[in-house]
């Protein structure tokens, strides 16, 4: 049981989650949290989008292309990329994908409110999140591993890509989510009620990947009517 100002939220047991050897070799003090909710999702909330214009302008004032790669979060994810071998400038993490895109003088994609927060909690602490529509999983098990040489993988937006080397959730079917891209197969989409989000925290910070999980679920409350959300961490 955690709390942040005053709201308790309790562990969830309706989806395991269990961390690889082949991860855990690799990334010992990874740390990672686990969000759930039931939520309304809407095409685009406005308020919302003038917090992730507040932290877009601040990005502009503080960081370049160069030094968003010291951030301990996405530095930590870019060095298990290497490890598990895959080139994390030619497969960017999602985190680091985004804020280069603000820096670069880009506009953020516009999706729905559930996808553009989590792209803000993404942003805002560094960490790259998976957002997944939770009836579409198979199985009640996620599994952290590496992808395999030829597994198939359908990025949302980006069609059929090279999994091999990178950090992979599977369900009982297959892959659902790397830092990189998520799979079309579990994506959210006007119609999710039932949300699963994923911090992978490959850096270890346990205070601050709790602190993510905590500013995800006041996000979910402020912007999609969640009153049943609540997280734990793995």
């Amino acid at each position: 049981m955690l709390s942040q100002q005053g709201i308790v939220y309790q562990a969830i047991t309706a989806m395991k989650i269990v961390v690889s050897p082949e991860i855990s070799s690799i990334c010992p003090e990874f740390v990672g949290a686990c969000v759930e909710a039931d939520v309304v999702n809407t095409p685009y909330a406005e308020c919302l989008w003038e917090e992730i214009h507040q932290q877009e302008s601040h990005f502009r004032a503080t960081l370049t292309t160069e030094s968003l790669k010291e951030i301990t979060s996405i530095a930590a994810t870019r060095r298990v990329y290497k490890a598990c071998g895959k080139d994390p400038s030619r497969y960017r993490p999602a985190s680091e994908a985004l804020i280069r895109r603000i820096l670069q003088g880009k506009p953020l994609y516009q999706i729905d409110t559930l996808v553009d927060l989590i792209n803000l909690a993404s942003i805002t602490y560094g960490y790259s999140i998976g957002g997944f529509d939770a009836s579409k999983f198979v199985g009640d098990t996620l599994t952290l591993g590496i992808g395999r040489e030829g597994e198939p993988y359908e990025g949302i937006g980006r069609g059929m890509i090279n999994i091999q080397g990178l950090p992979v959730y599977r369900d009982q079917y297959g892959g659902v989510g790397t830092p990189t891209s998520d799979n079309e197969r579990t994506k959210i989409d006007l119609s999710t009620t039932h949300l699963l989000v994923l911090i992978n925290g490959y850096d270890g910070c346990r205070e601050r990947i709790e602190e993510n999980a905590c500013f995800i679920i006041t996000l979910l409350q402020k912007y999609c009517q969640s009153v049943s959300a609540h997280y734990f961490l793995y």
